[in-house]
């Protein structure tokens, strides 16, 4: 029984095929709009790309791309065979391309729905290349003098101060690492001197941070240095008064950041497989309503369109068999019961010597 059945007359045909035509055009458009979606987030990721680790972060905005270029190709396609569609002369033409065309449609639109449910996933993979990245940007910012990393100081600090964060998981990350270069540490001074010798690696810490971690909306002056240190300021308490320097870590505002778009991207993606398998379901009914006209051989009369021709059951089993049958068109199958013809050689008595045995006269 085929499911879904709906009957088709010739004037509801050519309707159907002229609003396809329209629809695969507008899936053109949300095609070049996956593909904006998809460049727009790899050049997010890029301009960032110095404080995250290498890893597959990119895979979703080149998901994006990829599926944007397949739609607008696709739909083009489609716009195509829909115009046709509406004369059954032409319709000859595409018969035995629909039904290809519906089935890579269809693994098309499943490829839409992956790119956005990969948006959701994609938060794990992104907080672990941030946490690594930042890490590796922090520790070598002090670094202004070493090719390759004398950039990270610029980034780092325009990070901060853009995003309105400070270190990695909070301001305390710069407490556990120099980040003042040893070219503008006065060696003679006393004070650096016992800082140096008191840690075991050999480095300047302090409990101090970045000028780009203060905030300029703060009443009182940026306190940057002895930040732990109530008696080196006047009025002050590091553990009950709000300090004047961004208390969200650096990790935590960029995730939240590209969450967000891709949560927008995701939901936009979602929006353009809902209407792609709508037209998908279109296309379908056209193709299935247009081939049994041809066989009724009426073409003004009425034909019945339907997304299966047999129930789901029967389909999945169908195509299962197909599957397991794969393979198996070369072997030669045998009647039970009798031998392989092959092997069947009727016995001649050609080699056979017939000797004619004379008899011996008896003695008398």
């Amino acid at each position: 029984m085929a499911v879904l059945k709906v009957k088709f007359t010739k004037t509801k045909r050519d309707k159907l095929a002229q609003i396809l035509w329209i629809l695969n055009w507008v899936s053109v458009v949300s095609g070049i709009i996956l593909f904006s979606l998809g460049l727009f987030l790899k050049i997010e990721i890029k301009k960032r790309n110095e404080v995250m680790a290498k890893g597959d972060i990119n895979s979703v905005p080149n998901m994006l791309i990829s599926v944007g270029v397949i739609a607008c190709i696709i739909n083009f396609l489609g716009g195509k065979i829909c115009y046709d569609c509406s004369d059954a002369n032409k319709f000859s033409r595409w018969k035995l391309v629909m039904l290809p065309y519906i089935v890579c449609t269809f693994c098309f639109t499943f490829c839409i729905l992956v790119g956005a449910l990969m948006c959701y996933s994609m938060r794990n993979e992104l907080e672990e290349s941030l946490y690594l990245g930042l890490r590796d940007a922090i520790k070598f910012y002090k670094d202004t003098d070493i090719p390759g990393r004398c950039f990270l100081k610029k980034t780092v600090d325009l990070l901060q101060i853009g995003f309105r964060c400070c270190g990695n998981n909070g301001f305390r990350d710069w407490f556990e690492i120099q980040w003042v270069s040893p070219r503008y540490l006065n060696m003679a001074s006393k004070e650096v001197l016992d800082r140096l010798k008191s840690n075991v690696d050999g480095k300047f810490l302090v409990d101090g941070v970045p000028f780009s971690c203060c905030n300029p909306s703060s009443p009182r002056p940026c306190i940057q240095y002895q930040l732990t240190n109530n008696s080196a300021h006047y009025n002050y308490d590091f553990l009950t008064e709000e300090l004047n320097i961004w208390m969200k870590g650096c990790r935590e505002a960029l995730l939240d950041y590209y969450t967000g778009i891709m949560r927008s991207i995701g939901i936009a993606a979602l929006l353009i497989w809902l209407f792609e398998l709508s037209v998908l379901i279109g296309v379908r009914y056209l193709q299935t309503a247009m081939k049994n006209v041809l066989l009724l051989g009426d073409l003004e009369g009425e034909s019945d369109g339907w997304l299966l021709e047999n129930s789901f059951v029967e389909t999945a089993k169908y195509n299962i068999n197909i599957i397991k049958n794969l393979g198996k068109a070369n072997q030669i199958s045998t009647v039970s019961g009798m031998d392989d013809p092959n092997i069947n050689v009727q016995n001649t008595d050609c080699d056979k010597i017939n000797i004619t045995t004379k008899s011996i006269p008896a003695a008398r």
